[in-house]
């Protein structure tokens, strides 16, 4: 791809002017779906060649997605944040020189700084509570289908966060061993439609995901969630996973209703 940035840190064919990547955020700006004009960029970061060649491939199916750098270690991860300005980073979190648990925390603390997307062999529980306290945006097994990852790019990209459906129950696991139990609040005022809609968010579906399962559009599942958000008084998705999972409305190793 022309303006690329190869894991090997040579430009194939320089930056755009500007020193904007293509697809990728413009100076000082932080990505959200809103902002885009074109194709989210994306920087894949992985110590294997071919893992990196296998998400190239996969991502560029998609139009919307276009892989702008790659990075073999996390502090190349890290320049390449900085250099190419993508819009989301998928980083492994086994790296040399720098594990991606490390670069995520400094590559998200440097503004303009790119959603972070963490990828994985293993979902240990000391990888998910590591990787939220980061900051993430995402989490997903390397083994997950491709329409997993294309959506948690595009929900990362607009500012959402999406878990692999995979480890969502163990993240709220997580989160019961490591936070005083508090009553959730009542979900009794939701309407049908609002507690379908949570139920699907707690699975670990996107809005786009929701909306085919639903039959209906996105912006109406983006709608039930803001008004099951304001009746639960939850501040956003990560809260209403756990308030899922907390109130007994979805239990873990259940299948979806």
């Amino acid at each position: 791809m022309t303006g690329e940035q190869s894991a090997g840190g040579q430009s194939a064919g320089g930056q755009s002017s500007g020193g904007q990547s293509s697809g990728g955020q413009s100076s000082g700006e932080q990505s959200s779906g809103e902002q885009h004009t074109g194709p989210i960029g994306i920087l894949i970061a992985d110590d294997q060649a071919m893992i990196r060649a296998g998400l190239r491939l996969v991502l560029e199916t998609q139009p919307d997605l276009a892989v702008v750098a790659e990075a073999a270690d996390g502090e190349q991860a890290v320049d390449l944040a900085r250099s190419r300005r993508p819009d989301v980073a998928l980083l492994d979190i086994a790296m040399p020189r720098l594990n991606g648990l490390e670069a995520a925390r400094r590559i998200l603390a440097t503004p303009p700084a790119p959603r972070v997307i963490m990828l994985t062999m293993y979902d240990t529980d000391e990888n998910l509570d590591r990787s939220l306290h980061a900051g993430v945006s995402g989490f997903l097994l390397k083994g997950s289908p491709p329409e997993h990852l294309f959506a948690a790019v595009r929900s990362a990209a607009r500012g959402e966060i999406l878990l692999d459906p995979a480890v969502t129950a163990r993240v709220v696991d997580a989160y019961r061993r490591t936070s005083p139990p508090a009553p959730p609040p009542p979900a009794s005022a939701l309407t049908a439609r609002e507690e379908q809609v949570l139920r699907l968010i707690a699975r670990g579906l996107s809005n786009a995901e929701i909306a085919g399962a639903l039959a209906i559009a996105e912006a109406t599942v983006s709608t039930h969630l803001n008004r099951l958000l304001a009746k639960l008084g939850l501040r956003d998705r990560a809260q209403a996973v756990r308030h899922a999972y907390e109130s007994g409305l979805v239990r873990p190793g259940e299948p979806p209703s």
